[in-house]
């Protein structure tokens, strides 16, 4: 079974930086595609950023591009989501998503993902 579980979320000025973590456990990720999804009240889960557990590029929102940055640390099992520059708008609770995925095809379709985590509450005030 494998268990994703976020932390780091909080309240945050206009302007202001938070550090998303995700601890995964359960089974080897080797050919997982890890993902950060967001979903903001009365909104659509929306896609934010994605990574292959094996390395590579990441994938990025338009509207995260050259704010945010997704990492991995194979070692520790973790995935990272680096926030800088938030804005009012990034408003939502962060979610952290695996897919199964042995071709290492990255998806921003939420519904692809296999495996989510509770969730963890950003809120940037302006």
């Amino acid at each position: 079974q494998v268990q994703l579980v976020e932390s780091g979320g909080g309240l945050v000025q206009d302007g202001g930086s938070l550090r998303l973590s995700c601890a995964a456990s359960g089974r080897t990720f080797s050919s997982y595609v890890m993902g950060w999804f967001r979903q903001a009240p009365g909104k659509e889960r929306e896609f934010v950023a994605a990574i292959r557990w094996s390395g590579g590029r990441a994938y990025y929102a338009d509207s995260v591009k050259g704010r945010f940055t997704i990492s991995r640390d194979n070692a520790k099992n973790m995935v990272y989501l680096q926030m800088n520059n938030l804005k009012p708008e990034d408003t939502a609770v962060y979610a952290c998503a695996a897919d199964d995925s042995p071709f290492g095809i990255v998806t921003t379709a939420h519904d692809q993902y296999d495996y989510w985590g509770q969730g963890t509450q950003v809120t940037v005030a302006s």
